[in-house]
């Protein structure tokens, strides 16, 4: 279904979304006509769904709070637990939403501006939705890691860089 340019492509959209097709062209030994179409083909496909920048909030002033929410849901009869998803991913507070295995269905990431704005997210609009039975909060302290990129490298760090 997908070309080993397409692949190509994707891994070096993964490393750094700055990339320009020119640059991709270069790199896949293809011409830029070719990786525009390969990158058209991708998002008409689903599969290039959006770009973001990685950014260390904690180094900024930006006040906010994070939080792993851990959901128990009843699944629907003819949805299973797509349903109650589709209701939770639409609150702005919800960065991502996983189904899981284990021992919860759901798993929540959320942000707000204050502690207090989280848990009345929590406690007045999820944990009422209709079908959840549970939820179990744990607030994010610090990052270390996040999509591969280490964010606060310590200065005793001796590890060599691996090179693609």
């Amino acid at each position: 279904m997908f070309s080993t340019l397409d692949m190509h492509i994707l891994e070096i959209l993964c490393e750094d979304a700055r990339v320009t097709p020119h640059e991709m062209a270069v790199m896949t030994g293809s011409d830029e006509a070719t990786v525009n179409r390969a990158l058209e083909s991708l998002r008409e496909a689903g599969v290039l769904v959006g770009c973001q920048t990685l950014i260390n909030w904690e180094r900024t002033q930006r006040e906010f709070v994070q939080a792993v929410i851990e959901v128990n849901v009843l699944p629907q009869r003819e949805k299973g637990f797509d349903a109650i998803a589709q209701r939770i991913m639409q609150y702005d507070e919800v960065k991502s939403l996983y189904l899981m295995s284990g021992a919860y269905d759901l798993m929540v990431l959320c942000e707000a501006a204050t502690l207090r704005e989280l848990a009345q997210f929590v406690h007045s609009r999820l944990s009422v939705i209709e079908g959840v039975t549970g939820t179990s909060t744990h607030f994010m302290l610090k990052t270390y890691k996040y999509g591969g990129v280490i964010f606060e490298p310590g200065a005793d760090d001796r590890r060599e860089a691996v090179m693609p």
